[in-house]
């Protein structure tokens, strides 16, 4: 009899629980008794409500009642208010606890953040190996950013054997989900032939991916692709439109390159004073090529007409993700 008195009671919360509240002190009440009988998701749904507004002090509460109860939500977003300070001191030790926790329990969301603060050394010894290990298991839970971190820990060998061959593939899970970093990486191997045969088309169409994305690294080394013809046609037009992309975004290399344009006339009539401009953006975030042609240019006080314009080039360096 009492368990059917209970079963009334439950059904009778869960039924006020879908109705739509006034004020969320309603629906804290509601949450507190479900938390009581051991329902430990009302709490988290009401604490995401609290984070939501901004109310952070009662969302912590309610993430740790519910963590105390082993809800692997809870407790990954226990770590994220540590990690991030919200409605506490910031705390890495006690934000790496609680990711551990959650990752321990399989939550893919926890084992990439741990995977982050093992790389960084936040709240843990940084240990490579470890963050690796993490990365892999998010990854195989088709966690994106996991996935375009375990490629670069192989593509440089951080933590992990160098391995082209398993960062190309791991890229490439990444890339397929439309992560923009995954795609620049990927466009990176094929451009370079770093590990990959070297196919510039294959670079290109991955560089486009990830620059209509505002990915301003992969802008720049798409215009550079057009620019020289290199596995697409030879449009200055084209080359000169992601340039500009890039370097709106503050791209060094870009403004260089968009110099560089100006200054030989190619694709646009020839303005030095242009050129000067954007040599000037470059120069100032110590971009050495920029900093030689500005000298150039004052020092001449005009460029050759014979100037063959060299564009950057494309390799660059691989990138992690953007952590939360």
């Amino acid at each position: 009899m009492s368990n059917s008195k209970s079963s009334v009671r439950v059904f009778a919360l869960a039924c006020i629980l879908s109705l739509s509240f006034s004020t969320l002190a309603d629906e804290l009440v509601i949450s507190e008794t479900l938390l009581k009988q051991g329902d430990s998701t009302a709490a988290v749904n009401l604490a995401l409500s609290y984070a939501k507004s901004k109310d952070f002090t009662k969302a912590f509460d309610l993430f740790a009642q519910a963590a105390n109860q082993g809800n692997t939500d809870a407790e990954y977003h226990l770590g994220i208010m540590y990690r991030r300070g919200d409605g506490v001191p910031q705390d890495y030790v006690k934000a790496a606890k609680w990711y551990e926790k959650a990752a321990n329990q399989g939550e893919a969301r926890a084992q990439y953040n741990l995977g982050v603060m093992y790389s960084r050394g936040e709240g843990v010894p940084q240990d490579y190996a470890k963050a690796a290990k993490w990365y892999e298991k998010a990854a195989n839970q088709g966690s994106v950013r996991a996935q375009n971190d375990l490629g670069f820990a192989y593509h440089i060998g951080e933590g992990v054997p160098q391995d082209y061959a398993q960062a190309a593939k791991w890229y490439e899970k990444a890339a397929d989900q439309g992560n923009a970093e995954a795609q620049y990486n990927l466009g990176l191997m094929y451009d370079s032939g770093e590990g990959l045969p070297q196919d510039y088309a294959k670079a290109a169409k991955w560089y486009e991916k990830a620059a209509n994305q505002g990915d301003n690294s992969a802008q720049n080394n798409l215009g550079i692709m057009y620019n020289k013809g290199d596995g697409v046609s030879k449009d200055y037009g084209r080359a000169i439109e992601w340039y500009r992309k890039s370097a709106n975004q503050n791209n060094a290399n870009a403004q260089y390159n968009l110099g560089t344009i100006y200054e030989s006339g190619e694709g646009v009539p020839q303005d030095f004073n242009e050129a000067l401009q954007w040599y000037k953006k470059a120069a100032a975030q110590n971009q050495p090529q920029a900093q030689y042609r500005l000298e150039k240019l004052y020092s001449e006080g005009k460029v050759s007409i014979n100037l063959v314009h060299k564009p950057s080039t494309s390799t660059g360096k691989p990138v992690p993700s953007m952590s939360n």
